[in-house]
């Protein structure tokens, strides 16, 4: 009688786990974990996530049903006075519960190999572009197209990419990460790293910093462009060095909000900022800390943006980091120059 007592009540919580599989795997499934696709990656970056949903579903379902069908069947009633019955361990059941979860595990690192490998494979007609990450920002090189370095990424759509990262910092990890996209990858100084994408959905969209790198980690962000073929051939026209004084000094602008500039330097003359003015610089003497002064023209500028510890400017803590050297390619910092000439 006894066992089939336990029969019983074996059958109800079994189906009882089952109606709460279904109902706990159906709304997870509802759930939009994730932002829309955008590469041909990401689907099965997706699909794992849907086979995890249904096992998380199902294992809750399994631990909650048995434990809180336990308290309530198996509960002290009125009268009762003797103890439960009392178990000492059941190796069937300890089996199973050992089995089980390592198959699951094992599939899983399967399926997630699988998806590694088709995500890190390199593919023909790839195009190659530099991604170099800085406290706090990055920035895009296209050497096969004659492009040094953009505030903007750019791709074409169903065009096969490998991403060359790098870090110029010294002592903090960055990490590249488009959510549409779904992989990333860290940006390990002194270690180059790879990715690689297939965007197939042409818009706009932003990359994150995946990594707490620092106070200016929340702001650490760049845009995406995926656009049509033709546009990205347009692109690159574009984006060959101008020698217009004004088309110079609009990129140079660009470069400067892109690059974080006004977080130090304002363009309204305005005193008191973390570092000087650019208002009303360029052509003008600066004092500097050491008692000399200098004249504010292309080479000044050039130096204190490469080498900003050099001729610091009187009232000024020395506090400018020395990456934009290595950031920024001379052209860019001559569009930066440029712009400056303008704050008269």
């Amino acid at each position: 009688m006894e066992k089939r007592s336990y029969g019983k009540h074996f059958i109800i919580v079994a189906v009882i786990i089952l109606i709460t599989a279904v109902i706990t795997i159906v709304g997870l499934g509802r759930v939009r974990w994730m932002a829309a696709p955008a590469t041909t990656q990401a689907h099965s970056v997706d699909a794992l996530l849907g086979i995890e949903l249904v096992a998380i579903g199902f294992l809750f379902a399994l631990v909650m049903v048995f434990m809180l069908y336990s308290v309530v069947a198996f509960r002290r009633r009125n009268g009762e006075e003797t103890d439960g019955d009392h178990f000492e361990g059941n190796t069937k059941l300890e089996i199973t519960w050992t089995v089980l979860p390592l198959i699951t595990v094992l599939i899983l690192a399967v399926l997630g190999a699988r998806g590694l490998a088709q995500a890190t494979g390199a593919q023909a007609d790839e195009v190659a572009v530099r991604v170099t990450a800085f406290s706090w920002g990055f920035t895009f090189g296209y050497p096969e197209l004659g492009i040094d370095a953009t505030p903007v990424l750019y791709l074409p759509v169903d065009q096969p990419i490998v991403l060359d990262m790098n870090s110029v910092d010294t002592d903090v990890i960055h990490d590249f990460w488009v959510p549409e996209f779904r992989v990333k990858q860290d940006l390990v100084p002194g270690v180059p790293t790879q990715l690689r994408i297939t965007p197939n959905k042409i818009g706009s969209y932003k990359v994150l910093c995946d990594e707490l790198c620092g106070t200016g980690h929340t702001n650490m962000q760049a845009r995406v462009e995926v656009v049509s073929s033709s546009d990205f051939d347009a692109w690159v026209v574009e984006q060959q060095p101008s020698t217009d004084p004004a088309e110079m000094a609009k990129l140079g602008e660009e470069l400067v909000a892109s690059q974080g500039c006004a977080a130090c330097h304002n363009v309204t003359g305005d005193p008191g900022g973390i570092g000087p003015t650019w208002k009303g610089l360029f052509g003008h003497e600066v004092e500097l800390a050491d008692g000399t002064t200098a004249t504010a023209d292309e080479a000044y500028i050039h130096e204190s943006i490469v080498d900003p510890l050099a001729q610091v400017v009187t009232g000024y803590q020395p506090i400018m980091p020395a990456s934009y050297g290595d950031v920024l390619t001379d052209q860019q910092i001559d569009y930066i120059v440029e712009y400056i000439k303008t704050l008269h």
